[in-house]
């Protein structure tokens, strides 16, 4: 930690800690068109932004294997009704050598991967989809499903250690994170964010609650998390896929009329795929081990028809 923030002040970079203005209802309506994926990759395109993962990309990705050392990015299932779970994953027995599960995917607990068709604005998906709601109860989404994932993501991951940088152990609940602060990690770790990557975003969640106990990560409570004012940056460095300890967008929101703000319009009008709930405090002690906060990320969600998501294992390899 000294290290870091010796390196901060050698380089001239302040961490962020003014406030910034709130995006304004006008600016985020006009940056549904001004900033908008749709029809990018063609009128019938499914997968968004995860076009932006190419085979040069992915080759890329796996030239930074160097050890062959594999992280998961994934919580435990949790099974304990709590404030920040109030749908506990489901385990039981059935004989001693079969059992059952089940899980809600979404929400503030479980780590899971959202689909473009988890979130929509007036009943209007990624790409202009419009499902009629009726048909989607009775068979589920017949575009941007999950299933759409089904080969996998392979693409260089890169990890932002928010609470690394500023000198602490986690943000405190309702901090916000702008495009200042990940530039400003990007000059100290010797990474840029490009086209193609996968984003993670670590706010030390895991680390306060292991401290504190649970707490209430809705948003419409209090949570660190990526201003409103980041989606033009996002935009512009075409970021590929989009995750973090918590689902990714600060609360309260500073963008008015808002909530989630970040987290809903990535996976609408960027079509950004996004991580929710990863627990990336093994990443971050990895990460640190080794000075290297890149690596190759491999992530394999279920391949669920219809499905609005999926619980998955991201794999950070060194």
């Amino acid at each position: 930690m000294k290290h870091f923030l010796a390196a901060i002040l050698a380089v001239g970079f302040s961490v962020t800690t003014a406030t910034q203005q709130p995006v304004t209802r006008a600016q985020f309506e006009r940056w549904k068109t001004e900033m908008s994926n749709w029809g990018r990759w063609g009128k019938d395109d499914q997968i968004g932004a995860l076009n932006l993962i190419t085979p040069a990309k992915r080759r890329q990705a796996a030239a930074l294997v160097r050890e062959g050392v594999s992280v998961s990015l994934s919580r435990n299932a949790d099974t304990q009704k709590a404030i920040d779970n109030p749908d506990p994953f489901e385990h039981s027995m059935l004989t001693t050598g079969t059992d059952r599960m089940g899980v809600i995917p979404h929400g503030v607990a479980h780590t899971h991967l959202d689909s473009l068709a988890h979130i929509n604005y007036d009943g209007v998906f990624y790409n202009g989809y419009k499902p009629d709601p009726d048909g989607v109860m009775k068979n589920g989404h017949t575009k941007n499903s999950i299933v759409n994932l089904k080969n996998g993501i392979f693409t260089r991951g890169i990890l932002i250690d928010l609470p690394r940088l500023k000198g602490v152990p986690y943000l405190e609940p309702g901090t916000p994170v702008y495009a200042s602060d990940i530039e400003a990690w990007e000059k100290i770790a010797g990474v840029k964010v490009s086209a193609g990557d996968a984003l993670f975003i670590r706010t030390g969640r895991w680390a306060r609650r292991l401290a504190l106990g649970p707490f209430d990560t809705n948003r419409t409570a209090r949570r660190s998390g990526p201003s409103a004012s980041m989606i033009p940056w996002l935009k512009q460095r075409d970021v590929a896929l989009l995750g973090g300890d918590t689902p990714p967008s600060v609360a309260p929101s500073d963008a008015e009329g808002e909530t989630g703000a970040v987290h809903d319009f990535a996976l609408v009008y960027l079509g950004v795929h996004v991580f929710d709930n990863c627990d990336l405090e093994a990443l971050a002690e990895a990460a640190a081990a080794r000075k290297r906060w890149e690596f190759l990320l491999t992530v394999a969600p279920l391949a669920i028809p219809g499905g609005t998501g999926s619980p998955a294992n991201p794999i950070a390899t060194f």
